[in-house]
This record gives C-alpha cells, structure tokens and sequence, in this order.
C-alpha cells in the first residue's frame, strides 16, 4: 500500500479545489505555561549565525548544552512550581536546544553516539513535560531524526536510535501525548499529524515495532476513535494510513483489533460512503485506506464471523447496488470475507447477491471511475479478477443444497451467457500468460537464464492466478454433471480449437503449486480438491 498523499482539514477547500492541505499553522500564543514560542521562531529566523560542521565534537557540544538546559529546566519547576514566569526563560531556553538538535538530521551517523551518550533517555522524558510545547518540539525532533529520506542509505544507525527509542519507552509516551491532544487547537492538531508520522518513520526502520506500538499501548483504540470521526480531515485520514499499516502484515495486529470491536468500527466508517463519493483524491485515500484496512482485518477466521454478525455482507451489497466509487473496494472485502468461510458465501446468495454480482461478472454494470485511477481499462480487469476470486469463492463455500442449485441456475440461464463471459476470460488470460512464456524463451535464447520458481512468478503477475481460478471454476461447473452445462463448455472449447487437456494442465500446474501456509492439512485438502477436478476432465 502507499503511502497517501497528506491533506489537512476538508473545511479548507470548496468541493472542485483539490490542492494539497498543509499543517495547520502554529497558534501564535503557547498553550501551556504562558510562552508565546512563534516570538522565539521569528527571533531565531532573524538570527544569522553561521551552520557549524557536523562532526563529533560539534554533536558533543550540542547534546552538552541540551542536557544542561534541560537541567536548568527541571530545577527551576521544582523551585518555583507556582510561578511560571519563574520558570518560563528555562523553558524558552530549552525550546531553543531541542530545535538545534534537529541539526543531527543531517548526520544519522552520529546516531549511535547520541545512544551512547544517554542523550535518548533525556529526549524521550521530555514526550512527559508539562509544557505541551515542550512535549511537542520533542515530537517535531524525532520526526525529523526519523525521516525517512533522512535516514536512506543509513540502515544501521536508523536501527541503533529506534531500539534506544523503544526501550526508553517513547512509544508508550507518544500515545499518551497523543491522548491529550485535541484536533480543535491548531497546535495540537499539527503535532498530532506529526506524532502519527514519526509511529510511522519508527515502523518503516523496525517493523517489529506495528506489533509492539498495538501491545504496549492504546494506539489501536485511539485510530480506531478517530476514523470514526464524520467530518474528514487530514489527521483522519492519517489515522487510516496508520491503521492499515499496523494490519496489513500482522496477524497479532487482525486479531487484536478484532477483540476491540475493529471490524463493526471499519464498518461504520466505510458506511458513511454507501451512497455518496469522497469529494477529493486525498478523501478517496482515506476510503481507500479503511478499506485496505477493512481486507487486513478480514484474515483471520473469527474476523470472517464478526463481519456477517455485523451484518457486512450486506453493507458491501448495498455499496455495491449504490454504483459509486466504493463498488470495486466493496467487492474487495466480500472476497476477502468469503475465501474459505462458507457462513459468508451463504449469507451473500440468502440476501440476494448473486443478482448484484453477475451483472458485474458480465461487464455489464456502469461504474463510476474513482479519482484515483487513471487507467479505466487496468481499473475493469482489477474488477474482473476480484470478481473471479468471489465466483471461486462461492463455488469453494457453496458445495451442496438449495444455494449451490441458485449459483449452478445462474450459468444456465439466458443461453448459459456466463459460461460465454467464463470462457471470454479463460481466453483473455491464457493468452497473457503464453506472452509471458515467449518472453522467458527469448530471454534464455539470448542466455538470460531464469530459475522455476522466477518463471512461476512472472506468470502470477501475468494473469496466471485468474486464468487458474477460472480453470477452478470450470471444474466445479464440470463436476456438477448438468448436462447443458458439459455441453456448453464443450462447444466453447472446440470453437476455440482447444480441449480439456489444456484446462486440466492448468489445474494441474495449480495443484502442484499450492503452499502450505494454512498448514499441511489445508494444503492437501485443496489439492485433492483440484485432483477430482483433474479427474473430472
């Protein structure tokens, strides 16, 4: 997934001005203890002392006199802790240190020296201090040490500051400042922004770090607070970046969430667009994102039973029937829910489904292309392979009684079109993937070699998988032993100068790929399933 494009608040922009929001602006006076630091911000602007080098005796220097202003800090709140204006020049002082520790931003090679002189311990307390401000400067500081364009081509140091920071506890305290802060006051709604990046900044060095944020605090319960929020902003649609980034390759993180009423949480959000558009691009990240989020949590299986409890089955057919710009995401998550859970493939042909499916099945619905997606022509064949996957889906989940007869029903009607549409597509797709095997001939002709496993995947990529689960398909129609049905995948074969033999070497190449990351049991289940299919034929 990437990353969005960051906006601000929706209230800054008519509905046909798409530019770019921006941070909202600092309040000119502090929020805590009577500072006002934008005097401060014009003073140093003002100021044109020369940039000293970075090196180590400069870096020494720098964190010395942060710890000593620091010092100063603390003692004079502990003398005085009645009388801000007593304590208020410390304050300033020590606004101005962390400000020129942002200069290591310049050199993550001195990461590991600023570990190693204890200097994180000091940072992170301050995520604590009593002054906002304070605690938000030390949020701008470590954004900036984490950037990622700042810390490219610099992996170790990255990691030696990011350990530090974890076991100083700086992620437990980020949210707990992130708790206290309000979207209302424009200070805090900037540096929320800014905290949300740095979680982000710590992930994209350490992943380990999706799963320990979730653990140690109530990151999870904040997100999920904060999308459900009516009104669209920019923080929002963070928050949904961030959720979709703790989901989308952590099983712990699915089911966490799902303990926390994630699901039902998703569902709401993603309602809110059943029957309008996102107004902007940077909206349709965000719906994108809850989405994205919405197929992550759909993983695990008690998740899968959460969703119908919550009645998301029909929430995605009523997206689906609305025709917006949320359909293909719609279908998305009906996929993801009903992959090997037969309770959601059921609850989808009891609610009239397979009637708001086929239609699209067949390319016959109208769709309204998102902002997003340029390309009209590759956004229709993402729709056709999801569509394929739910028809497999149904199939998989739909094996015998009165429903199977309802979705079999469907390829015999109006002169057995979608076995026409089903064979269109095996068409389409084993054609790509013959393009694809040509090219790894020439490459070898021209001694490029390429190992089995290279090829395999390249052929994924080509449209491989869709032309196998059309293959699937087809044996599940075969297997059903309708007679109008045999006869018509037949007659489409011989008119294509193609044979059974052909589907069955797609199956077969299917079946000897098939991994075993849902256990050995589920892989020989799914093998010996392709078999009678292969058998069948």
């Amino acid at each position: 997934m990437e990353a969005p494009k960051r906006k601000r608040n929706s209230a800054e922009y008519d509905d046909d001005e798409f530019d770019t929001f921006k941070p909202p602006p600092p309040s000119s006076a502090a929020a805590n203890g009577g500072i006002d630091l934008s005097l401060l911000e014009a003073l140093e602007k003002s100021q044109q002392n020369p940039v000293e080098a970075l090196d180590i005796k400069t870096v020494k220097k720098l964190i010395l006199a942060f710890e000593r202003r620091l010092k100063e800090n603390i003692a004079a709140r502990l003398k005085y802790p009645d009388q801000p204006e007593k304590f208020a020049d410390s304050e300033v002082e020590l606004h101005e240190e962390i400000e020129k520790l942002k200069i290591l931003a310049g050199g993550p090679e001195f990461y590991p020296e600023l570990v190693n002189l204890g200097t994180i311990a000091s940072i992170t307390s301050l995520l604590n201090h009593e002054n906002t401000d304070i605690a938000i400067d030390v949020v701008g500081l470590l954004q900036d040490l984490t950037d990622e364009d700042v810390l490219e081509d610099n992996d170790e140091p990255a990691q030696v500051l990011v350990d530090a920071l974890v076991e100083n506890n700086a992620l437990e305290l980020l949210v707990q400042l992130l708790s206290k802060m309000s979207d209302s006051d424009p200070d805090e709604s900037a540096a929320i922004y800014s905290l949300l990046s740095t979680v982000e900044n710590f992930i994209e060095v350490k992943p380990s770090v999706a799963e320990l944020v979730c653990e140690r605090t109530k990151l999870m319960k904040w997100l999920l607070t904060r999308i459900k929020v009516r009104e669209f902003d920019g923080n929002k649609q963070y928050a949904s970046e961030i959720l979709a980034i703790l989901l989308q390759s952590s099983s712990v993180n699915q089911k966490r969430l799902g303990q926390l009423n994630g699901v039902d949480a998703l569902l709401q959000a993603v309602a809110m667009y059943k029957s309008k558009d996102p107004k902007t691009p940077d909206e349709e990240e965000m719906v994108e994102n809850l989405f994205d989020a919405l197929c992550c949590l759909l993983m695990p299986l008690e998740n899968k039973e959460r969703f119908v409890k919550s009645e998301g089955v029909e929430l995605m057919i009523i997206i689906m029937n609305q025709k917006k710009m949320c359909y293909g995401s719609a279908i998305r998550a009906l996929d993801f829910a009903m992959t090997n859970y037969p309770p959601a493939c059921e609850r989808f042909v009891d609610v009239m489904g397979l009637k708001t499916a086929f239609p699209a099945f067949m390319g016959k619905a109208t769709l309204m292309l998102p902002l997003s997606k340029k390309n009209k022509k590759r956004y229709k064949e993402e729709l056709e392979e999801r569509l394929v996957s739910l028809v497999a889906s149904l199939f998989g989940g739909i094996l015998r009684g009165s429903r199977r007869d309802r979705l079999l029903s469907k390829f015999v009607e109006n002169e057995c079109e979608k076995i026409d549409r089903l064979m269109e597509l095996y068409m389409r797709y084993s054609n790509r993937v013959k393009l694809e095997a040509e090219r790894f001939d020439q490459l070898e002709l021209d001694d490029l070699e390429m190992d089995e496993d290279e090829k395999y995947n390249r052929k994924l990529e080509a449209g491989l998988y869709t032309l196998q689960l059309i293959a699937v398909i087809l044996g599940h129609l075969w297997t059903s032993e309708h007679p109008r049905i045999r006869a018509r995948i037949d007659l489409l074969l011989k008119q294509q100068k193609l044979t059974k033999e052909d589907v069955k070497d797609i199956l077969q190449e299917y079946h000897d790929n098939i991994g075993d990351l849902e256990g050995p049991e589920e892989k020989e289940r799914g093998q010996s399933k392709i078999q009678r299919f292969i058998s069948a034929f």
